[in-house]
């Protein structure tokens, strides 16, 4: 038994299921209008009625929507299909129309081959790489490098798949225990990711540098359950890809740990930068001197000051001094047995008065030590509160210090100055401390809300919780946006924005304006009103205008609400009576003749000659009607 296969927008077909995921499902589709393969993924019904769901998924549409690039999977189209619960109510659940990519994703090809030729996985990485480069120049991070988002087509090309995901997940506030998907992606979170930093383009370096240890030895750098994970991404030196893979060449070691440094200051700064060492190894040249310092000690490694703490003897440590007299501990020199006999009681008084100044000494030479040690491992904290963040670090690093930035958005101070420190300046504190600066990052980022389709008072709210202001309000005509509706917003929804940005709005005024359809074809004209989704309903009437003709219109031309129902009348042809004459049928009359005769009489001669009289009949047929196809013709504009 064979079933009509589901239609979203009118010209995607749906097919069989081929992916599923915690938040959508994907299905092989086929685009009847353009005749192609494509694949379709929908939003679980189980979340369409979450907006945190609804909105992320949008935002996948939207942020890879303006990407035109070889190794990123291309979005189509998308849109919003209605979806009828048991109950009877109904649901827009969207879906996005995706290139379809006949292949497997790298997950699929590590769990099949375990690992990957070096040459190989420097090719696929360096693809992952390009497409990222690309992706961070149009102001797009991916978030949620990992492999199951490459696809390996069957071609070799390599795809990346789901950008704006993971930053939909952090919009969503989920944690690191909340879905598979999100536990999946702790084995390639960056560290400031995992420290709930602010997040750049770095942080899609960082995962990179995971993908590719896990495509060189079959293994991610760090595993355990999410809470390890995390810990070791920020705290745990990562290990060398070669600790697995023996024979592996030491530049794969170096650019995998150059990628995993722990202050993405250090690590490499752009995807082009690690795409560019991966292209020098494959070409056999020499890696950039950046990647080949980190194979000189691993940048943020663990500390372990327990392990390397030594426990030496009290007092002097179980060495001498510095400075201090051989004979401090052992001031008194042997003496012969008899000696000892010899003296009296008060010279053990002067040994034991002796050894108790020497161990006094001593006590005290080892605390003056400590002290000295102690001030000398004591630095001032200096200020760097206005300065820029490179010029501050530099006068922290000058000072014996190190430093840590944290983010915050302001909308008074420029991006990338020190707003505040820890410790307070003039502080004293051990050499190596780490002082905490504030860092200002320009006004906060922030979206367009999703008003299109809102009230215009609710819109305005959302702007405004959004931390956006108000900008231009326009009226416009509208077909199908309800009077006192948002038709447009600009920016549209889901762009990024700062602070305090305007949004203008355009505002339906719930009327449309109808032209005078008189002479129109009345299927041209009835594709007018339902292409922009009016109500129109027609009625004939027979009359001597050109059949199928609009010979009216209620209500007429001009301004009218978009809930009217509009009454369009058209012609059709009258009846026509024809009439035919037939010839009635032959009769016989009587002519007479006269002639004389010799007898003087008259001699009569009948003949026959046809009636002059004549018969009608009448038939009626109907006027044939135009057989002119309907044309379109030209639309005219409202």
């Amino acid at each position: 038994m064979s079933t009509t296969p589901r239609l979203l927008g009118g010209r995607y077909e749906v097919g069989e299921l081929i992916g599923r995921g915690g938040m959508a499902e994907v299905h092989r589709g086929y685009d009847t209008r353009l005749g192609r393969d494509v694949a379709i993924k929908i939003l679980r019904s189980d979340h369409a009625r979450d907006s945190s769901f609804l909105i992320r998924f949008r935002r996948e549409a939207q942020s890879v929507a303006g990407l035109n690039h070889p190794s990123i999977v291309a979005v189509y189209d998308s849109g919003e299909d209605k979806l009828t619960e048991f109950g009877g109510a109904e649901i827009d659940v969207p879906y996005i129309v995706m290139e379809y990519v006949q292949g497997r994703t790298l997950r699929e090809v590590l769990n099949d081959e375990g690992t990957l030729a070096p040459e190989v996985a420097g090719r696929i990485t360096a693809a992952v790489l390009d497409a990222l480069a690309y992706s961070h120049q149009m102001g797009i991070v991916h978030r949620d490098i990992k492999p199951g988002n490459v696809m390996l087509g069957e071609g070799g090309e390599v795809k990346v798949m789901d950008f704006g995901i993971a930053r939909a997940m952090a919009d969503a506030q989920a944690t690191m225990t909340q879905t598979s998907a999100v536990i999946g992606t702790a084995q390639y979170i960056s560290p400031e990711q995992a420290e709930g930093q602010q997040v750049d383009h770095r942080s899609d370096v960082y995962s990179t540098g995971c993908l590719l240890f896990e495509l060189l030895t079959g293994r991610t750098p760090f595993t355990g359950d999410p809470i390890s994970l995390t810990y070791q991404h920020v705290r745990k030196a990562p290990p060398r890809p070669s600790e697995f893979v023996p024979e592996l060449p030491s530049d794969y070691d170096a650019v995998v740990l150059h990628a995993l440094a722990k202050d993405r200051e250090v690590r490499y700064q752009g995807a082009g930068d690690m795409r560019t060492d991966l292209l020098r190894i494959a070409q056999g040249r020499s890696i950039s001197p950046a990647a080949s310092a980190a194979l000189l000690g691993p940048a943020g490694e663990e500390t372990a000051d327990q392990e390397n703490t030594q426990f030496l003897p009290a007092g002097t440590g179980g060495r001498p001094l510095p400075h201090e007299p051989e004979t401090a501990l052992h001031p008194v020199a042997p003496v012969d047995r008899d000696q000892r006999r010899q003296r009296s009681p008060w010279g053990w008084v002067f040994v034991v008065a002796a050894l108790v100044a020497a161990i006094a000494l001593g006590a005290f030479a080892v605390k003056q030590y400590r002290d000295n040690q102690e001030l000398s491992r004591l630095v001032a904290v200096p200020r760097v509160i206005g300065l820029d963040q490179a010029v501050a670090k530099k006068r922290l690093t000058d000072a014996r210090l190190q430093m840590n930035v944290v983010a915050e958005p302001s909308t008074d101070v420029e991006p990338g100055i020190v707003t505040d420190q820890d410790p307070d300046p003039s502080a004293e504190v051990e050499q190596n401390r780490v002082v905490t600066v504030t860092v200002s990052s320009g006004p906060a980022e922030t979206e367009v809300p999703p008003v299109v389709g809102e009230t215009q008072k609710k819109a305005e709210a959302m702007i405004k919780e959004a931390g956006l202001t108000l900008g231009k309000v326009t009226k416009e005509d509208s077909p199908t946006v309800p009077k006192g509706h948002v038709i447009s917003a600009d920016p549209t929804p889901y762009a990024n924005l700062s602070e305090r940005d305007p949004v203008d709005l355009a505002i339906s005024t719930g009327a449309v304006r109808i032209p005078n359809f008189s002479g129109w074809e009345i299927q041209r004209a009835t594709e007018w009103f339902t292409s922009r989704g009016l109500k129109v309903k027609t009625e004939s009437i027979t009359s001597s205008e050109e059949p199928n003709t609009v010979i009216g219109q209620d209500p007429g031309q001009g301004k009218r609400l978009n809930t009217t129902t509009f009454t369009l009348t058209y012609a059709i042809a009258a009846p026509v009576t024809v009439t035919t004459t037939q010839p009635p049928p032959a009769t016989s009359t009587t002519t007479t003749t006269t002639s004389p005769t010799s007898s003087g009489s008259t001699s009569t001669t009948p003949s026959d000659t046809p009636s002059s009289s004549s018969s009608s009949s009448t038939t009626t047929t109907p006027k044939p009607t135009s057989t002119r196809p309907p044309g379109r013709g030209n639309v005219l504009s409202d």
